[in-house]
């Protein structure tokens, strides 16, 4: 059932990338309602197994791994260059006037 040729271990796979990022970046989504983010949740998991489906193994992980190292250079880099902390999405307020989350008066 978990040999490393099945649709559990791409599972448990997928599911442990997504803890990790939970654990990485969440404080990046505290802004947004619980519901947002248990979508997102639901749309990768979607796309990685219709990827699985119709691409195969190496395209979906190839895609999910594509889709990572952005998440990590945008935290690690692009964000950092804006004056925000990558990791912790200090100064809060300067994150949330670039995501567009804040109303401007």
């Amino acid at each position: 059932m978990w040999a490393r040729n099945t649709y559990w271990f791409d599972f448990a796979m997928l599911y442990g990338l997504l803890s990790l990022g939970s654990i990485l970046f969440g404080r990046f989504e505290d802004w947004k309602p619980r519901w947002r983010r248990v979508l997102k949740v639901f749309i990768m998991t979607g796309v990685f197994f219709a990827l699985l489906q119709f691409g195969g193994r190496q395209v979906a992980w190839g895609v999910i791994g594509a889709l990572m190292l952005v998440v990590v250079y945008l935290h690690a880099v692009w964000l950092p260059s804006k004056g925000i902390n990558g990791w912790t999405a200090e100064p809060r307020d300067k994150y949330l006037d670039l995501v567009g989350a804040r109303n401007k008066t």
